[in-house]
């Protein structure tokens, strides 16, 4: 096809650059590398869940479900989140499904937040978060989250609050470091959000992968968070179920109405069927999430292992299923060249850390592993890993 060589993509296209994670996944498949980039399990979804969507198929469930989605599943979400929210949810007002966390962030972004308005991102953040903000015309507000334990500064976080700030993102467990924000925390974010009249938008995808004893606490359950809240969550992370794209936004009943006309003339609808597999999965007896943890720490552990044997310094994570790792000891000018090296003369692919982090001052000082993968997968990356010394510049 000729190219128009006149064109110029909007300025907005211009603002942000491609995925780094999807582009690390694709030189992993060229250098036919092991991938312990891209957030996605490579082993088998639980077989219930895929029936379900299976029989929903041969029931005939395949045109379009109500647009903010399946009364089934706005009922099964509204069961399980209106305890660990502290509110009675209406499934029928203030729950939208929507094609997976990712739609459901940028639907939100657009429907409550004007051109102009400030949001607040812990940095480092998931890279979607800053592209979201611009695609609404707002400006991203970077607090810091301090290494080696990825905290924020009290001070640091009520400054960057103004008569602008409309939003401030959460994530938790959080994605790339694996922090889970406490109570101590969150009481402090909910207590700026009220004396602002400030939206706090969560993105708790990894709320049942936690070591350690470490808790999940969604803000929306703090006293006073329940008007100034949006819960996202999805059926991706948990459940591995990245593919059938099916997530959803929680939220008061006047934001969810401006959620929903955003939603409904971005995606019309998440798949219907995959809708009623959602169901069964919500649904999952609480010896699921029990064997969840158990695997996930294992395979925790067993990355954990790998790093400590090339003397990684890292975060030890208590939640999701990254672990960030500072790579500045090992000669390297930025973590592109690294992750670079890395996937060509290793053959082990991960994401640069400057994917996640605006900071020049630390953005290219890591990088980010993703240990949801088969048993096998981790024990041929460990195999791999036997190169690494050869790739030490110092």
């Amino acid at each position: 096809m000729k190219i128009n060589t006149s064109f110029k993509p909007s300025l907005k296209a211009l603002s942000f650059t491609e995925s780094v994670i999807r582009e690390m996944s694709r030189i992993a498949s060229e250098h036919k590398a092991i991938n312990l980039a891209q957030g996605l399990p490579d082993f088998e979804a639980n077989l219930d869940f895929k029936e379900a969507g299976i029989a929903a198929i041969k029931d005939n469930i395949n045109q379009y479900a109500i647009t903010w989605g399946d009364k089934l599943l706005r009922q099964a979400i509204a069961d399980k989140y209106s305890s660990s929210l502290n509110s009675a949810l209406n499934p029928d007002t203030e729950i939208t499904v929507t094609c997976g966390a990712t739609e459901a962030m940028i639907a939100t972004f657009l429907a409550l937040i004007n051109p102009g308005d400030e949001v607040i991102v812990f940095e480092p953040y998931y890279e979607n978060y800053s592209p979201d903000t611009i695609l609404s015309g707002a400006k991203p507000k970077y607090v810091q989250l301090q290494p080696p334990n990825w905290e924020f500064d009290e001070t640091e976080l009520i400054q960057a609050f103004n008569n602008k700030t409309k939003a401030i993102i959460i994530n938790t467990p959080h994605n790339p470091t694996g922090k889970v924000f406490n109570l101590v925390e969150l009481t402090i974010i909910a207590q700026l959000c009220q004396k602002w009249g400030v939206i706090a938008i969560t993105d708790e995808i990894y709320e049942h992968i936690l070591y350690d004893e470490a808790k999940h606490i969604s803000i929306a359950s703090l006293p006073g968070m329940e008007s100034l809240s949006v819960t996202i969550n999805s059926l991706s992370k948990t459940y591995s179920l990245t593919g059938w794209r099916v997530g959803w936004a929680i939220a008061n009943s006047e934001f969810t109405k401006a959620i929903r006309k955003v939603h409904d003339f971005l995606t019309v609808g998440s798949p219907a069927p995959l809708q009623r597999g959602a169901v069964k999965a919500l649904n999952a007896d609480p010896k699921f999430y029990t064997d969840l943890k158990e695997s996930y720490n294992y395979r925790r552990n067993y990355l954990k292992e790998i790093l400590d044997n090339y003397s990684f310094s890292y975060y030890n994570p208590i939640g999701a299923y990254y672990i960030f790792a500072d790579i500045s000891k090992f000669g390297y000018i930025n973590d592109l060249d690294f992750a670079k090296a890395l996937v060509k003369e290793v053959k082990v692919a991960v994401v640069p850390g400057s994917s996640f982090i605006n900071n020049e001052k630390i953005k290219h000082k890591y990088v980010r592993f993703c240990f949801s993968r088969k048993q096998g997968t981790l024990a041929l990356a460990k195999e791999y890993m036997t190169k690494f010394k050869s790739i030490i510049k110092v």
